[in-house]
């Protein structure tokens, strides 16, 4: 998607049961998933149960659309799942995700947070302030690959 005159306004906000179905719908339809990566979200689902334990927050447009999301598991901790919608690639979208998740860390009392990166997007995290420590390896049937994984100091 090109750049728009107008930025809508984004609003983050802490997910609920309700959710679950729009953002499982954002992980399977997600082009970042295609080809060999596809097994790994093959199936995969969001569920309420996983909400309600972690802190499960999306970014909303105006129009209450679903443009991102992230998970963040407090024990021990990791950002377990981050996905942006295809449509809204490229708008800041995971930078202000990104930039919520530090300060739900922050009040959580974390001095750090983990990352298993998708390997396409180990750059991105990167420029957000991640350091890589190492290498996850491939989990066949789920994951055919090895993974960056990366720490995000908290300040």
């Amino acid at each position: 998607m090109g750049s728009r005159a107008v930025r809508e306004v984004v609003l983050i906000r802490r997910a609920t049961a309700r959710d679950a179905k729009r953002l499982t719908r954002l992980v399977r339809n997600s082009r970042a998933y295609e080809g060999p990566y596809a097994p790994m979200i093959a199936g995969y689902r969001v569920g309420p149960d996983y909400i309600e334990t972690h802190r499960v927050f999306l970014a909303v447009g105006d129009d209450e659309r679903v443009l991102g999301f992230y998970a963040l598991v407090l024990s021990p901790s990791e950002l377990d799942l981050m996905f942006v919608a295809d449509a809204a690639q490229g708008l800041g979208i995971g930078r202000q995700l990104i930039e919520h998740m530090v300060g739900e860390a922050r009040s959580a009392g974390l001095s750090s947070v983990r990352i298993v990166s998708h390997p396409p997007a180990e750059g991105f995290y990167r420029s957000v302030g991640a350091n890589r420590i190492g290498t996850v390896s491939a989990n066949p049937p789920a994951v055919m690959w090895d993974r960056p994984e990366m720490v995000l100091p908290i300040s």
